[in-house]
């Protein structure tokens, strides 16, 4: 019998269902399929209607990497047949069976390594899930014909600001995504992919990482060998050259690349201060060579830039700055919608009362109350900061996070236990805000939301 792809993705299915108790989503059904098929992440997204980059960047390494921990094999898009089929010739040999895979067949998981689960259990960093999706983009007008409009002239350059969760990526998508039906050219790169332990501690590395994957996002093919020469003219000059004559030069179309999650350059300063330099170096070639206005650049980042540059080669105090705040009570009744739910304000009031406009803890409510009608609203609300309820996973992961930085978790309960607005050492604002945690008014500081106030306060009790 032939392992066909309905079966894989069956499997597929049922081991991430088992392993992480959630269901694979429709994108992720679709990516999946996609690579079984063997088709590139352009073909996948065309077909689809997603922009290339979302998939490609966001939505299918977690779910390589989900798979890779669910099966205890490395799954990547090259080998995903071979993994899905060796794991079900696996199961077929355990059973004895000649029969079709069941679809209600629940096969038994490889245990976890005593690595993989030390791995889980010390993991610190909160994971930021697939919180939205762009089928239910609420527009956040007229920022998106602000930056396509600014994109539009040559030699541009946009900076992104808000929280981690708060919506930057489908903002840039949507944009670069609008960018594109007028013949732009457009690249997304978020460091978050980077091995930090890798390409963080070395310039060299780290620019040959980006020149890389901005090649494979615009589907040219690597020419890095023929441009570089770190020996003589050095990492930066040869990332210049490599952009000027080769990824510029390809075409007369504007070029506009997104550098997504900057901000986790901050603790590296053996690779920002030469990169962030470079970056605005770009940024004045534009100005006078005629190649070079081809490009406009977006930078992302999840907190205010609190780091030493020279002002000079600084691309944090040129071009337009946006910074991304919660929705607003109109934009949560259109969210409200697309989950095709009531938008009226006994559903809106409350609910922002205890998360505030915050996009995904907004999606996580409408999702959880569409697909369960028998849960009230009231309901929701009193488990919402507690373990039980449904931000268990989130806040969870930041409370591991805080108890693993025990200066943070300090300076965080300053904030939750005070009854008015409070100011904190800067580098302990800054990374809370990353986290989304607080939010800023001048220096003034409060918990982002009611949830995180009543959920920390309970848990940080006992910090010093």
């Amino acid at each position: 019998m032939k392992f066909n792809r309905e079966q894989a993705v069956q499997i597929a299915k049922q081991v991430v269902s088992d392993q992480t108790h959630r269901s694979l989503t429709d994108v992720e059904v679709i990516v999946l399929k996609g690579a079984w098929d063997r088709q590139d992440y352009d073909q996948i997204a065309a077909q689809n209607q997603y922009s290339t980059s979302y998939l490609g960047q966001d939505v299918a390494p977690k779910l390589w990497k989900t798979l890779t921990d669910a099966l205890g094999e490395r799954v990547k898009k090259s080998n995903l047949k071979q993994v899905l089929e060796g794991y079900w010739q696996q199961k077929m040999a355990a059973t004895d069976s000649t029969n079709p895979l069941s679809q209600n067949h629940n096969y038994p998981l490889p245990s976890a390594s005593p690595k993989q689960q030390s791995t889980e259990l010390c993991q610190t960093t909160p994971e930021a899930p697939a919180a939205l999706t762009p089928d239910r983009y609420v527009e956040r007008s007229p920022l998106e014909i602000i930056c396509a409009k600014t994109l539009s002239q040559p030699g541009a350059l946009i900076r992104i600001k808000a929280p981690s969760l708060m919506g930057k990526t489908f903002l840039v998508t949507r944009v670069l995504a609008q960018l594109a039906t007028q013949g732009y050219r457009t690249a997304s790169v978020s460091l978050n992919l980077a091995d930090s332990s890798k390409h963080f501690t070395n310039l060299d590395k780290f620019l040959r990482w980006l020149c890389i994957n901005l090649t494979h996002e615009l589907h040219l093919p690597n020419q890095l060998d023929e441009y570089w020469d770190e020996d003589y003219m050095g990492s930066k000059v040869s990332c210049t050259t490599y952009f000027e004559d080769y990824l510029l030069a390809n075409a007369n179309t504007p070029l506009v690349l997104c550098f997504d999650d900057v901000d986790l350059l901050f603790p590296h300063p053996e690779v920002y201060e030469d990169f962030f330099g470079l970056l605005r170096s770009w940024y004045e070639k534009t100005r006078s060579r005629q190649r070079w206005k081809k490009l406009r650049l977006i930078i992302v980042h999840s907190t205010d830039v609190y780091i030493r540059l020279n002002i000079n080669q600084s691309p944090f105090n040129v071009g337009l700055p946006i910074e991304l705040s919660d929705f607003t009570p109109e934009q949560v009744q259109t969210f409200a919608q697309y989950h095709e739910l009531e938008p009226d304000m006994s559903l809106i009031q409350p609910l922002m009362q205890m998360v505030g406009g915050h996009p995904y803890l907004l999606e996580q409510a409408f999702a959880h109350l569409k697909s369960n009608p028998e849960i009230t609203l009231e309901q929701l609300l009193a488990e919402a900061p507690t373990e039980s309820g449904i931000y268990k996973s989130h806040l969870r992961e930041n409370w591991l996070h805080l108890r693993s930085h025990p200066e943070l978790a300090t300076a965080f309960k300053q904030v939750v236990t005070a009854t008015i607005p409070i100011q904190l050492e800067p580098i302990s604002a800054y990374q809370l805000q990353s986290l989304g945690l607080i939010k800023l008014s001048g220096n003034q500081i409060e918990p982002h939301c009611n949830l995180y106030r009543l959920y920390f306060r309970q848990y940080l009790g006992d910090i010093e």
